[in-house]
């Protein structure tokens, strides 16, 4: 059955893991950047950094925030570690391409990640023209998703209406404050099928189909 969107002018997207499949391995080399600048900072072994990247993620939203307040690692320095990645495994899909074009309204981009890798992957999906702009972690203040005070920075300088809003995202637990203010909330993913959370109104394992196939309200031409 195709998703009714007919009340929704404004399309907030999360980037990695959502515009993308995760099945294309690209976060992987994200993670395993991460951690060795874990052991690095901390001087663990690898499997010990590792676990300790997953409990600031669990704990902050995003291993960087664990990194700034327990080790004063500088935003900067972080989220450079993975500005020369391969893109490779990240594929062009002309699908999602026409089915971002159809929306109505305004897009936008709401990500954990910086403006430099934010721009870097839209770029090489082809999908940078499509959004009106990308808010990424510098601008909420290095405090991520899904701190509450990232969602109202992001109602505050776009001026959004969130009963008007879609948001679509891999992470269940990201959805949780966008539900809260009255957004529209997609879980995207192979594993959104088997998410039972009750903020949760949407669900599909991948976006293009969900996105071609959602009644929309009509635009004056």
């Amino acid at each position: 059955m195709s998703a009714d969107l007919v009340h929704v002018d404004t399309w907030l997207f999360d980037l990695d893991n959502t515009l993308y499949p995760a099945e294309s391995g690209f976060m992987g080399q994200i993670e395993d950047r991460m951690t060795q600048f874990v052991v690095k900072v901390t001087g663990l072994p690898t499997e010990e950094a590792y676990a300790l990247q997953k409990r600031y993620l669990a704990e902050h939203g995003l291993t960087l925030r664990g990194m700034m307040e327990h080790h004063g690692v500088e935003p900067a320095e972080f989220n450079a570690l993975f500005h020369d990645l391969s893109l490779e495994a990240l594929a062009h899909d002309a699908d999602l391409l026409a089915a971002l074009e159809r929306l109505p309204g305004r897009r936008l981009i709401f990500t954990n990640a910086d403006a430099f890798h934010a721009e870097r992957v839209l770029t090489h999906l082809g999908l940078h023209h499509l959004f009106e702009d990308v808010f990424h972690i510098d601008s909420f203040g290095f405090r991520p998703k899904p701190d509450p005070a990232a969602f109202q920075a992001m109602l505050d300088v776009h001026g959004l209406e969130p009963t008007a809003t879609a948001f679509f995202e891999d992470s269940e637990r990201n959805l949780a404050p966008a539900a809260d203010l009255g957004m529209t909330t997609v879980l995207v993913g192979a594993h959104a099928g088997a998410s039972t959370a009750p903020f949760v109104q949407h669900r599909t394992e991948k976006l293009a189909p969900f996105l071609a196939t959602a009644r929309l309200r009509e635009t004056r031409r």
